[in-house]
């Protein structure tokens, strides 16, 4: 990128509507500075592109380059020169140059849409009349900067435990390709409808009318709506399939490697992941040089904070998994920090109690068995950078000191408490064990 600025167009004179989540447009404060979120389109980001965050968080903020659990990048640590980063990431065409149609980008697809050898149909089209639909209809951007939507074609990497505020998965039916859907939950939930996957932007369309025909001002989300409206008074009037056949579906459950050599249609994938959800620009950069040399050019970010290259030709998976690993990003399940992710911690953020990332790699230390982001640290009880409860959460009490809970879906929030107020090191001890044994 050149150190001019890239166009000399002023930004549209729009003030983003208040919201503490970052956005393109807003850039949200925070302990380490400045927080700007840049939404991916099904979470995929060009070479170009990539060298443009690259440069963007080194021009203009700290170097601090994160992967979120919605297949987004964002940037920290950002000075006061706002405009000049905006500017520059709407020239590398990372965001509409509408701030009320950023806000409403939050549609996640699996990382391999259109090239999973699983899918049932390619997703992408779809996903991309989706986008247009919420950027361009400005009844839509009444629509919260939380409000999610997940598209589901049945790939065998997919994200399937993140709640979304609508979800479609799809299914075969009678030899025909349908869209089951639900409100307010995932894709192995029950669903409550389903329509022909071609009838699938209308049916966007009319929930997000239909939500926002019957939220009141505090119900920004689904959930809350629902807590309110039930599900048949929502979905009355609606044109959809709703019989024994829809209702008994379940999606089957995604095998779940996402690090390593991944299969896809042709040629093949490969799934890194920065330590921690944290890219350096070299890191960033690096990807982008290796996505062209030995695949198709692009990037596609996960919702386990990782990075996918597409289209790797088998014989040069080698060569190109030995030159990410030298960057210093994780290429393998098997490696201690791929089974722990971390919220900013108190280094970045005032509401922390505990400098999780640093204790994170404590952690990392002690493990020698476990699944990838089995373990989370959070640094308050909002849990941030993990949109689902994880298998373990260490919980900060204090600096440096951690609740320990394990999943248990019979109780809500985290779980069963299995040990109070432990180090790091401690509390690897614990969970050094293989994921089945972690309840005994």
């Amino acid at each position: 990128m050149p150190d001019a600025p890239l166009k000399q167009a002023q930004p549209p004179n729009i003030t983003p509507r208040p919201s503490a989540c970052p956005g393109l447009w807003r850039v949200v404060a925070a302990r380490d500075g400045g927080i700007c979120r840049i939404k991916l389109p099904g979470g995929l980001l060009l070479a170009d592109q990539a060298e443009a965050v690259a440069d963007a968080a080194e021009r203009y903020a700290g170097g601090v380059i994160e992967a979120t659990n919605r297949g987004n990048l964002q940037i920290r640590g950002i000075g006061n020169d706002h405009h000049g980063l905006v500017e520059y990431l709407l020239a590398a065409g990372l965001g509409p140059r509408e701030a009320a149609g950023d806000d409403v980008r939050n549609l996640m697809l699996s990382p391999l849409a259109g090239l999973d050898p699983s899918m049932l149909f390619d997703t992408r089209p779809l996903a991309g009349q989706i986008l247009d639909l919420l950027e361009g209809t400005p009844r839509f951007h009444e629509l919260s900067a939380k409000f999610a939507v997940q598209l589901d074609g049945g790939e065998g990497l997919a994200m399937l435990e993140h709640p979304h505020d609508l979800w479609l998965s799809a299914a075969r039916l009678e030899q025909r390709t349908w869209l089951m859907f639900g409100l307010a939950g995932c894709p192995v939930d029950q669903p409550v409808g389903a329509v022909p996957v071609e009838q699938g932007l209308a049916l966007v369309r009319a929930v997000l009318a239909r939500f926002l025909d019957l939220a009141t001002p505090d119900q920004s989300r689904m959930r809350q709506l629902l807590a309110t409206c039930c599900v048949e008074q929502f979905i009355d009037g609606l044109e959809i399939r709703r019989d024994d056949a829809v209702l008994s579906w379940r999606r089957a459950q995604a095998p779940g490697a996402w690090l390593g050599v991944l299969a896809q249609g042709q040629g093949l994938a490969l799934g890194v992941a920065p330590p921690l959800g944290r890219l350096t620009p070299a890191m960033l950069r690096g990807a982008a040089h290796i996505a062209r040399q030995w695949g198709d050019g692009s990037l596609r970010l996960s919702p386990w904070q990782s990075l996918v290259l597409t289209s790797v030709a088998q014989d040069a998976i080698d060569q190109a998994r030995d030159q990410l690993a030298a960057l210093g990003l994780l290429c393998a399940p098997d490696q201690p920090l791929a089974r722990v992710t971390a919220c900013t911690g108190s280094s970045g953020c005032a509401k922390g109690l505990a400098d999780t990332k640093a204790d994170a790699v404590a952690l990392a230390a002690r493990l020698q068995h476990g699944a990838p982001a089995s373990v989370h640290l959070s640094a308050c009880p909002r849990s941030c950078a993990v949109a689902h409860v994880a298998p373990a959460t260490l919980l900060a009490c204090a600096p440096g000191r951690y609740d320990l809970y394990l999943r248990d879906a019979r109780l809500p929030g985290f779980g069963r408490l299995r040990a109070a107020n432990l180090t790091p090191e401690e509390a690897g001890a614990m969970l050094d064990l293989p994921t089945e044994h972690l309840d005994d």
